[in-house]
């Protein structure tokens, strides 16, 4: 289990940084994944910007949103996002809440994304819309309390994406690569309906066609193909974040024994 946790804490790193260099991400927003060993619990940054996420940035956090060690960092405001997904829906492994510019247009104006091209499929046939002032009333549009992640959650229901009215939206996978995947894909339709909605009336995925284009994007070898192909886009971008064990020894004080000093440094010169 260690190694297992160990990997996947340097997923989720990866996973921030993917979703940040590929536009779904910005300075803001986050992702977390569901504990591998204990489905009451899930993992997710400490507060800052995804670009720079590292693998010792992970927390782990309750179902109710609540660090389970004490923090010495700053958390995310919206974590009850996470928590109250994962409470409601067992089937969910991963989570991002993005303010992406390609769905922006779509959760002001409120108009749904629909699948456009066979890879938008993997974002299921509708998305539904949260408007949080139907229920709140004047809020500063973060989801910061458990009531709020709740009734977020229910707009969600069984669906893979939930679009929030001036704000941006939630998306959820079965995996994290899974997730990350549905986030670019769905990004990319909308940008795609938004360009054809300048030409005319987009022709939309029929239903049927959605349910097998959808089922296929999400194949294991065609995640493991798009999860290779964004990380070796961010590696050439030079963005790649440290594996935990290189980052851990970055800041591991050197052993006394191990120190050299001045004079030492001048002995050794003279040899």
């Amino acid at each position: 289990m260690p190694d297992k946790m160990t990997d996947l804490i340097e997923e989720l790193a990866l996973a921030n940084r993917i979703l940040a260099h590929e536009g779904v991400l910005d300075a803001f927003g986050h992702v977390s994944v569901r504990h591998p060993a204990d489905p009451a619990r899930y993992l997710l940054s400490r507060s800052r910007s995804p670009l720079l996420i590292e693998p010792d940035d992970i927390l782990e956090f309750t179902l109710d949103s609540e660090p389970v060690r004490p923090p010495k960092v700053h958390l995310y405001a919206e974590r009850v996002i996470h928590g109250c997904i994962y409470q409601v829906r067992p089937d969910v492994m991963a989570v991002v809440h993005h303010h992406a510019a390609a769905v922006m247009p779509f959760a002001i104006a409120g108009k749904p994304i629909v699948p456009v091209f066979h890879l938008g499929a993997a974002m299921g046939e509708n998305t539904p819309f949260w408007d949080q002032f139907d229920e709140f009333g004047d809020t500063n549009l973060l989801v910061v309390k458990q009531e709020e992640g709740h009734s977020l959650a229910r707009a969600l229901g069984r669906h893979s994406a939930v679009l929030m009215n001036r704000h941006g939206a939630t998306v959820v996978g079965g995996s994290l690569k899974e997730l990350v995947s549905r986030a670019i894909f769905m990004c990319q339709n909308a940008e795609y309906q938004m360009r054809a909605l300048a030409l005319g009336t987009p022709a939309l995925l029929h239903r049927g066609e959605i349910k097998l284009a959808g089922t296929l994007s999400l194949l294991p070898n065609v995640v493991t193909r798009t999860w290779e192909y964004w990380s070796m886009r961010l590696e050439a971008a030079g963005a790649m974040p440290p594996r935990r064990s290189a980052a851990k020894a970055a800041r591991r004080p050197v052993p006394k024994t191990a120190r050299v000093t001045p004079r030492e440094r001048r002995k050794g010169r003279r040899r």
